[in-house]
């Protein structure tokens, strides 16, 4: 690293300026250089194991302390939008608000655009996951679309405010790291204002997770009460009215896979993951509109013959911007999923035998 002296070094004496524009200068690409690395990742397995702890608890608690987080880290990401705004430099998109295919897919270009959409999905699979909270909703047919809808107008334009500031903070090739914001807070230069960003961050991640471990437990209870899954998984418990068995086992999963997997393949598998299953409920949509009209909906979809058909034929899309290994795991993950169909799952549906449900068990989950 060089001195404060040497003429590479800038006047402002902020360090990061100083590395950043060595490393241009000597054309070095930071994204491109090894970073240390470890084998297990104990922090997020611990931070699992507390949410997964306070799911089991209940509903209520867990979204008191989810609201207590999101009030801190939008407030948090508003500041960094203030406190960047005034570091913002052209120079840092390269000349071009589309930085150039670099002649392979999927790296900057439309072609990046494209990927990175894919990839950047998982951060709006939190809305979807409202709707699995629908049996513990007082008020659904109102609450659930306003929630949806309002929170993803509020977020994508928090999102695109964030990645302009970003860029334009710091040039978008010294990005490609598990903490961007890190990196910009660092780059801005005020140092009593990085500790708070990066509580922040940390804070943002643990809402994600809650979010994440309240909805997948209950799409394995309402899989269950069909007849889907084993019985045992829709118990409640006794005490807190929750379903704790599949709050256990999806947390156990998540703590193993957050310990031992890389960022970038579980953010681009869980993407492909989330796309797959939007457009299958948008094409399931369809077909049950066509097979059984007269079913009682509780919740309506507005110009149902374009918002589904679109909805599906735009998942898609978007899947094909991402790799092939996450194709492969995919595919992988659904053999193992109608392995299970068609070993126990098809056989026991209520639904698939057109039994009545109006006796299945958890009607009282709270």
């Amino acid at each position: 690293m060089p001195s404060p002296r040497n003429s590479t070094w800038p006047r402002d004496g902020r360090p990061w300026r100083g590395i950043k524009e060595l490393l241009e200068k000597n054309q070095v690409d930071l994204s491109g250089l090894t970073h240390s690395t470890a084998y297990i990742n104990i922090p997020a397995m611990i931070i699992v194991g507390l949410v997964t702890a306070l799911l089991v608890v209940g509903v209520k608690e867990s979204a008191r302390v989810n609201n207590a987080i999101v009030v801190i880290k939008v407030g948090i990401v508003l500041l960094f939008i203030v406190a960047g705004i005034g570091f913002f430099s052209k120079e840092n998109w390269g000349g071009s608000f589309i930085p150039p295919n670099t002649g392979k897919f999927g790296e900057f270009g439309w072609s990046g655009i494209l990927r990175g959409a894919g990839v950047v999905f998982f951060a709006f699979i939190g809305f979807d996951a409202v709707s699995t909270t629908a049996q513990e909703a007082k008020n659904p047919q109102r609450d659930l679309p306003i929630g949806i809808l309002a929170s993803l107008v509020i977020c994508t334009i928090l999102y695109i405010l964030v990645a302009i500031v970003l860029t334009g903070v710091v040039n978008y090739k010294l990005l490609k790291v598990p903490d961007p914001i890190a990196v910009g807070i660092d780059a801005i230069g005020l140092k009593w204002l990085a500790p708070v960003i990066k509580l922040g961050a940390i804070a943002g991640l643990s809402s994600v997770i809650l979010v994440m471990l309240l909805s997948q437990p209950r799409i394995f209870y309402t899989m269950s009460r069909d007849g889907l899954l084993p019985a045992f998984v829709s118990k409640l418990h006794p005490k807190f009215g929750t379903p704790y068995i599949t709050t256990i086992i999806t947390g156990l999963v998540v703590m193993v896979a957050a310990g031992v997997l890389p960022i970038s393949i579980v953010g681009e598998l869980v993407s492909i993951g989330t796309l797959f299953a939007f457009a299958v409920v948008c094409v399931g949509v369809l077909v049950l509109r066509i097979r059984q009209p007269d079913v009682h909906r509780p919740f309506k979809t507005p110009l149902v013959w374009f918002t589904a058909p679109a909805g599906a034929v735009f998942a898609v899309f978007l899947m094909s911007g991402l790799p092939l290994d996450t194709w492969i795991r995919l595919f992988v993950w659904m053999a193992i999923g109608l392995l299970i169909y068609f070993v126990y799952g098809m056989h026991h549906s209520r639904v698939g035998h057109k039994k009545p449900a109006t006796s299945l068990p958890g009607d009282d989950l709270v």
